[in-house]
């Protein structure tokens, strides 16, 4: 087997796998996961900001005491 057959195979393999994965992220089985990992950024700004700004107030509260 001649290194020009192993890369022409391996281009092969490599290009299938493209395809494959294409084919996956656009199938509609995802479409469900993906659109709730899109969201994740905004799914904690309202719940966090209270404690977060609460908490760092109370830091600064005890250091200039």
């Amino acid at each position: 087997m001649d290194i020009n057959v192993f890369r022409g195979l391996m281009s092969a393999v490599l290009l299938l796998a493209f395809i494959g994965v294409i084919v996956w992220a656009y199938s509609k089985n995802q479409k469900k996961s993906f659109d709730e990992a899109a969201n994740l950024p905004f799914a904690d700004d309202a719940t966090d900001a209270k404690p977060n700004q609460d908490a760092s107030s109370s830091l600064e509260n005890k250091k200039h005491v």
